[in-house]
């Protein structure tokens, strides 16, 4: 759930009690060559396939009705891939909490699911640099009664807020001044929701990219999603950067990855690949958005 890819307090590298990962979706590697950075790469070339895990979370990296893996990111990995001469994208879907402890344990070969750069996940993966960067909205009632427009609007209004149970927003909220009695907690955007049709909190807050989508399942014109803004909290900037990860011995295969998301951002092709899931040009990474910048914090 969008709570679990962006929480920074929740470890990301144990294992979770995840749906079984089939042998036959795993990808392993020879651990000397991995050890040069070529062992990965080299197979999923051979192969013509590569494995990634993902957490079954829109508009990220999900399964649709017909069962397609799908979403920004195993898009993205398609496109990529393809470029790099690997065909086929398997998916193994695994509780987000596993994703990293997965991947190192070769489960599969990268993970494909939006998940943002963290000083502490950096620690236990290889980080591409970030295919999109995220930054804050609020749902609320058609013609946004409260006039909540940036982070310090809730506080003055006075209103409730529902965010997502360990997610960043609840730290956001509490730091611009919401009282803690006026931060509401839902374990998924869908109660979060609800809520706010009950009248229960006055808006959801989240990242736009994730209240677009839930939007998107909503059609009834009874809420929209604000502008876009980004925190800031302690004098610093807070951006949520999405990209995928590998594993630290897998240079070969960071390093290609990264060249080509480099060719289609200066090609101007990166976007298209994501605008299907409600991506815009405000969520682009710009040069300067990479994952040392993020993984310093």
């Amino acid at each position: 759930m969008t709570s679990s890819r962006r929480d920074f307090l929740r470890t990301a590298v144990l294992l979770s009690a995840a749906v079984p990962l089939a042998a036959a979706g795993c990808s392993t590697t020879d651990p000397d060559k991995e050890v040069s950075g070529g062992g990965t790469l080299d197979k999923a070339k051979k192969a013509g396939k590569i494995t990634v895990g993902f957490a079954n979370e829109a508009p990220y990296g999900f399964t649709d009705k017909d069962g397609k893996l799908t979403g920004e990111a195993p898009e993205l990995a398609r496109v990529i891939f393809k470029k790099l001469g690997i065909d086929k994208v398997e998916g193994v879907q695994v509780d987000f909490g596993g994703l990293i402890g997965g991947l190192n344990a070769k489960r599969f070969d990268a993970i494909a699911a939006g998940m943002f750069i963290t000083p502490e996940r950096c620690a236990s993966a290889a980080f591409a640099n970030p295919e999109y960067v995220a930054k804050s909205a609020f749902m609320v009632p058609k013609g946004n009664p409260k006039g909540l427009k940036n982070q310090n609007d809730p506080a003055k209004a006075g209103v409730r807020v529902g965010v997502l149970t360990g997610a960043v927003e609840q730290g956001y909220a509490e730091k611009s001044g919401v009282k803690k009695s006026n931060i509401k907690t839902f374990q998924d955007q869908a109660s979060a929701y609800e809520g706010l049709k009950s009248g229960r909190i006055d808006c959801i807050w989240l990242t736009r990219i994730s209240l677009a989508d839930l939007l998107s399942k909503h059609q009834d014109g009874k809420y929209e999603v604000t502008d876009a803004f980004t925190p800031v909290i302690d004098g610093k900037e807070q951006l949520g950067a999405g990209a995928f990860v590998f594993r630290k011995a897998d240079s070969d295969l960071l390093n290609a990855w990264n060249a080509q998301l480099a060719a289609l951002e200066k090609g101007n092709q990166l976007l298209p690949v994501l605008q299907p899931f409600g991506f815009t040009q405000a969520e682009m990474p710009s040069p300067a958005d990479t994952a040392a910048k993020f993984c310093q914090g």
